[in-house]
């Protein structure tokens, strides 16, 4: 069985082909769009293990995006101060992304993006006419 640790939000976790993970909420992605992790941790199945310092160079794990609004279990918060009658009780709820992970080990396929230059306007001068 392949697996591989990934890190994403701060986290990480534990995948393998096939595995349904929830993270945290990935912006900028639709449903069933293409999602790749390129911080792995490491990789291993087959009898080796791969350990990157921190991350593996040219590895990168596969996934789809299945469902991108999903909210994780209440988390409820309380303060209390003493003789002073303080109390208050919040909660809250993280927002979810689920992520069906697809392949392990892929190479990274580096994205330039495009420069784009702003043009320089220029400054209007503040220089009156006299006539």
């Amino acid at each position: 069985m392949r697996y591989a640790i990934i890190q994403t939000g701060g986290k990480q976790y534990k995948v393998s082909e096939g595995d349904m993970i929830e993270i945290e909420l990935l912006k900028g992605i639709e449903a069933q769009g293409a999602v790749v992790f390129d911080q792995v941790l490491l990789t291993a199945g087959d009898g080796n293990v791969e350990v990157g310092a921190p991350y593996l160079s040219g590895v990168a794990v596969h996934g789809v995006m299945q469902d991108h609004i999903v909210r994780g279990p209440k988390i409820r918060v309380m303060k209390y101060k003493a003789k002073v009658r303080h109390r208050r009780a919040t909660g809250h709820r993280q927002k979810l992304s689920q992520v069906l992970i697809q392949s392990i080990g892929g190479a990274v396929k580096a994205e330039k993006k495009p420069i784009v230059k702003k043009p320089v306007e220029a400054k209007k001068s503040a220089a009156k006419k006299v006539a």
